[in-house]
């Protein structure tokens, strides 16, 4: 691996906590955008998912380039790999995760969501042959997941549906293979590049798709318009920072991490949303420290592959 700041295990711990926490705002903030910018049914989530991610990748291109003092873009011959990248980070999971949340109970959407730390690691290990996989591995997995469902028991059905349950899943395989891809390719392109890029490909792509469905996004909101600005920041930001953290660490060492993302969407939208919660304080304090216990087993691990 390559000396960076970004491989000292306390900017990692830093820099993944504060993604997590910008992806954990997002489910608050997408519910008041829907409201404000009166989004209804399958096509105009897919249209307003598609301006975020457009708007995204234009911020992440611009702000960088300004810092860099010179436009960024990528070369002819890494432009399949943004549009590898652009068809599982955006594209594929998030057409999977908003008709499969459209069809299942935010509860269960939330725990499944967040199985792609497992998924993440499994693909890199398995697949991708980047790291070895070994019990300290499988541990953190089953520990960290187990703090996503304590975070979201109350209420929770085991009852399966592939069209709500099986399409969550396969949304966060989809993550799981792109953070896997973003760290591959990253030996290529630089990581902002990388995001920005792909971003616009798949913000267009969805687009496309939403507008040829029919669907409507209504822009007279300044509210939902501010919430849009800000949820293309986010995920400009989020998305831009973990490509460099994949780059410069193994994938076990970032994406456990994510298991964090649940939690602080049940804490923010608590704070955020005036609707009712049944998640109680407990929950979240034990579900942290499952979680925390997963990532000190691989962080703290020395030998790992």
């Amino acid at each position: 691996m390559k000396k960076s700041i970004f491989a000292n295990p306390w900017m990692v711990m830093a820099v993944a906590l504060l993604c997590t926490a910008l992806w954990g705002s997002a489910t608050p903030f997408i519910k008041t955008g829907y409201l404000c910018l009166k989004v209804e049914g399958t096509p105009s989530i897919i249209l307003f998912a598609g301006i975020r991610f457009f708007f995204a990748g234009v911020l992440t291109v611009l702000i960088c380039s300004i810092l860099d003092r010179k436009f960024l873009y990528p070369q002819t011959k890494n432009l399949r790999y943004i549009g590898r990248i652009g068809l599982f980070q955006t594209i594929l999971q998030y057409i999977f995760f908003y008709v499969g949340l459209a069809n299942t109970s935010g509860v269960k959407g939330t725990i499944l969501s967040g199985s792609s730390a497992f998924f993440s690691i499994l693909v890199a290990s398995l697949i991708f042959r980047q790291e070895n996989l070994n019990l300290k591995k499988m541990f953190a997995c089953v520990v960290g997941f187990a703090g996503v469902v304590v975070v979201n028991l109350n209420g929770l059905k085991l009852n399966f549906n592939l069209l709500g349950d099986g399409f969550v899943i396969l949304s966060a395989i989809c993550l799981a293979f792109s953070s896997v891809l973003m760290k591959t390719y990253a030996k290529y392109e630089t990581p902002v590049v990388l995001s920005g890029y792909q971003f616009i490909f798949g913000g267009l792509v969805m687009m496309a798709l939403g507008f040829g469905l029919g669907g409507q996004v209504y822009f007279d909101s300044l509210k939902g318009v501010v919430v849009l600005i800000y949820l293309s920041f986010l995920s400009a930001v989020a998305y831009a920072l973990w490509g460099t953290l994949l780059k410069y660490n193994p994938v076990s060492k970032v994406s456990v991490y994510s298991f964090m993302t649940p939690v602080f969407g049940v804490i923010l939208s608590k704070l955020i949303l005036t609707e009712a919660s049944a998640v109680s304080l407990t929950n979240v304090v034990f579900a942290l420290v499952l979680i925390c216990i997963g990532i000190i087993s691989i962080n703290g691990w020395k030998n790992q592959g």
